[in-house]
């Protein structure tokens, strides 16, 4: 068998989670939207999956929702404030992956918008963390495509089954494990050192 040598995270819902969704079931209150409204605009809407694809500019993004709401600056900042004011960094998690460095190598892929650096490096200060980070906008495709995974892979020096990666979406998971890596669907319940220990991987 061989050993697992890189540890593969995913982004939004995994490194970073809504632990509080009151702030956007407000946001959708306030602006007369239907609950999961507003994360559908942003995330899956049309314009959402092209700005993750890289297809337009994360500002675009956010310019064509100002016209969609129909608000002004001032209240679009408000509204992208409010819109990720229950978002908390996993400090666990992000503990558990420093913990894995230097004994293997540490990665993330993630669907998401022109800005991930910024974020990882400005807004939560961990792209440290990391040895290699791969967003679908600048990779122009999305998990659970092949592609993406072979990319961050090849970037790494590893073969599939020398990778393990963790995600929080079912079809993400089963997308990693369709090209030859383990694959882990996390929840906020796992004990991820045990189950990364099934696999070999070990504190």
């Amino acid at each position: 068998m061989v050993m697992i040598k890189a540890v593969i995270f995913d982004v939004g819902g995994v490194l970073v989670r809504t632990e509080d969704p009151a702030p956007r079931r407000r946001l959708e209150e306030q602006l007369g939207l239907q609950p999961g409204e507003a994360e559908y605009l942003v995330y899956n809407s049309e314009m959402g999956q092209q700005a993750q694809r890289g297809e337009i500019a994360a500002a675009e993004l956010w310019g064509w929702l100002q016209t969609r709401l129909g608000c002004d600056d001032a209240a679009l900042t408000a509204f992208r404030q409010q819109f990720w004011g229950g978002d908390r960094l996993n400090a666990p998690l992000l503990a558990l992956v420093r913990r894995l460095r230097p004994h293997y190598q540490t990665a993330i892929i993630s669907n998401a918008m022109d800005d991930l650096l910024q974020t990882l490096t400005v807004t939560y200060s961990i792209a440290d963390a990391f040895d290699l980070i791969v967003g679908s906008a600048a990779e122009k495709i999305m998990k659970p495509a092949p592609e993406i995974y072979l990319r961050a892979l090849a970037r790494l020096g590893r073969t599939p089954e020398a990778a393990i990666f963790i995600d929080d979406f079912a079809h993400n998971v089963a997308g990693a494990r369709a090209v030859g890596m383990a694959a882990i669907h996390y929840t906020p319940q796992i004990d991820m050192a045990a189950a990364l220990a099934d696999y070999g991987v070990i504190l």
